[in-house]
């Protein structure tokens, strides 16, 4: 059972096969990497607080050793979050289990193609490319998704949701105070459930997407490119509801305190960008 005490920078390369992963820090930058090669952890900042590194088994966990008490927000921000705070990148298998939690701080998941959960309190989360089954909540900050597939659920209490080049076949995205903003590229049969307290909803589909919708506010305006749907900005229009195509797929989006619009993308320029290099 291989294990490490880390105070200081460092590279650790695992030579035994990895098959999850789990990630608990308090403070810093975290970035974990779906690769073909062998697992590593770089570790290119500690402070006072070492960082525990352990395979066991094949479940690689990376942690501080314990948890400080909550002496108080202010505090913890200006002394605590000092004293936890840690720059680590992780590089696993693509297809590996993945639990990651970070209290303070920036995380960037990429290229992970199994179930991945993240969760941070105060910072930022950022996924890309990511498939199989993704789940990822903050309390605090913005969530963004790039060319994120499968199933992907996405929860903010204070922040912006951004949600683009979705393959995703099912997308619940929600947000308690902040937008959320969505460009979707999704397959027939797509499941997209968005809801807002007090923030707007944008979405963007392609024309030719085939998506049974329903818009929703309860004192905001409802906006629509599509001729099918209706709304465009007409006072007192609360719900609308229509068929894009075959309307195989399902888009629900719900605001409470702000405004909905359902944009329009040609399908020519999303060939475009796909025939980028």
């Amino acid at each position: 059972m291989p294990n490490w005490t880390v105070d200081g920078p460092q590279r650790i390369t695992l030579d035994e096969p990895v098959t999850s992963l789990n990630v608990s820090l308090i403070s810093g930058q975290l970035n974990v990497v779906g690769t073909d090669g062998p697992a590593r952890v770089d570790l290119t900042r500690v402070s006072s607080r070492p960082i525990l590194v352990e395979l066991r088994d094949g479940r690689l966990t990376v942690r501080h050793p314990r948890r400080p008490k909550w002496p108080g927000l202010l505090w913890w921000l200006g002394q605590l979050g000092r004293r936890f705070r840690a720059d680590v990148s992780i590089a696993v298998p693509a297809d590996v289990l993945a639990d990651l939690e970070l209290v303070d701080g920036a995380l960037v998941a990429s290229g992970l193609r199994g179930q991945t959960r993240v969760d941070v309190t105060s910072g930022r989360i950022a996924l890309m490319g990511l498939r199989g089954s993704t789940s990822a909540r903050i309390v605090s900050g913005p969530v963004e998704a790039l060319g994120v597939g499968g199933d992907l659920s996405l929860d903010t209490v204070s922040g912006e949701v951004i949600l683009a080049d979705s393959t995703a076949e099912r997308v619940n995205a929600s947000t308690v105070s902040g937008a959320i903003t969505c460009d979707l590229d999704n397959p027939r049969g797509s499941d997209i459930r968005l809801t807002a307290i007090s923030g707007s909803i944008t979405v963007r589909v392609r024309e030719d997407s085939d998506l049974a919708v329903r818009l929703m506010t309860t004192s905001g305006r409802i906006t629509s490119g599509f001729p099918q749907i209706g709304g465009s900005g007409i006072p007192g229009v609360r719900d609308s509801r229509g068929v894009l195509g075959a309307g195989t797929g399902k888009l629900w989006a719900s605001a409470t305190s702000g405004s909905v619009a359902l944009l329009s993308r040609p399908v020519a320029a999303a060939e475009d960008l796909e025939e980028l290099p």
